[in-house]
């Protein structure tokens, strides 16, 4: 099936590179943005992003599944997950406001 009409990418090949990403590190936090990154191309309406995100959801459930990954894999998982979150909160708070610019 056809998911992005801009670039003419398929269901298929969206799902081999959510499982080569997977394989490199099957806990890394993977979006539409880095799939795209991945197949050397770009998002150009991003339309397509929900699709994709749904895709990604669906393949990584199933990769692990196959898996039977472990309690102490899913806790490591969840703690990368959280400093990531914490470094995105402070990058966020130190971002200046557009009222706050000299210009």
């Amino acid at each position: 099936m056809l998911v992005c009409s801009c670039n003419f990418i398929s269901e298929k090949e969206i799902e081999d590179t959510i499982i080569s990403l997977l394989d490199e590190d099957c806990w890394q936090l993977i979006v539409p943005a880095k799939v795209y990154h991945a197949m050397e191309k770009r998002g150009r309406c991003c339309g397509c992003f929900p699709n994709v995100v749904d895709i990604i959801i669906r393949t990584t459930e199933r990769y692990h599944a196959d898996r039977d990954s472990t309690d102490a894999e899913i806790f490591d998982f969840m703690s990368r997950l959280k400093k990531f979150h914490e470094e995105n909160r402070r990058a966020d708070i130190e971002r200046r406001q557009k009222s706050h610019r000299a210009a």
